[in-house]
């Protein structure tokens, strides 16, 4: 049987893009660009960007054990707010919960996007610094993708 533990964090991660708010947006809300720069190849990923809508991401830990990471959308204010909450399962177990903010704040002809996330780590299956750095690489990979496409939004 697996210790019952729980570790509750936070964290904010800020980063600038060159890119306006509306197209910072728009490569959350678009179900293409989502799934290239947050799910990647391996994984299976949908998207129904509206409140109340539900993203799912299914992929497998090297392990090969099935994660499915999934959210449901609280709160969207076009171009300038996002808020969700968040399940990580990985197998039958739960993971983690959690709630997300992304900000988008415009500054000159770019973007500062601030993500402020509070997590619940249930029984060891993740830790605080494996999110905050993984959420970092898929803020990463969104820079990656403003630049690939430039015409969203």
């Amino acid at each position: 049987m697996t210790d019952r533990s729980v570790i509750h964090s936070s964290f904010t991660i800020e980063r600038r893009y060159d890119a306006p708010p509306a197209r910072v947006f728009a490569a959350w809300a678009d179900p293409h660009a989502k799934a290239r720069w947050f799910a990647g190849t391996a994984a299976e990923h949908e998207l129904d960007f509206r409140v109340g809508g539900r993203e799912v991401n299914r992929g497998r830990h090297e392990s090969g054990t099935p994660l499915v990471f999934e959210s449901v959308y609280h709160d969207i204010v076009a171009d300038e707010r996002i808020v969700y909450a968040s399940a990580l399962r990985s197998g039958d177990d739960l993971a983690t919960v959690s709630l997300t903010t992304v900000e988008f704040v415009a500054e000159g002809e770019g973007t500062r996007l601030v993500l402020t996330e509070q997590d619940a780590f249930l029984d060891g299956y993740e830790e605080p610094a494996w999110r905050e750095q993984g959420t970092g690489e898929w803020l990463t990979a969104l820079e990656a993708e403003l630049r690939r496409t430039p015409g969203l939004a």
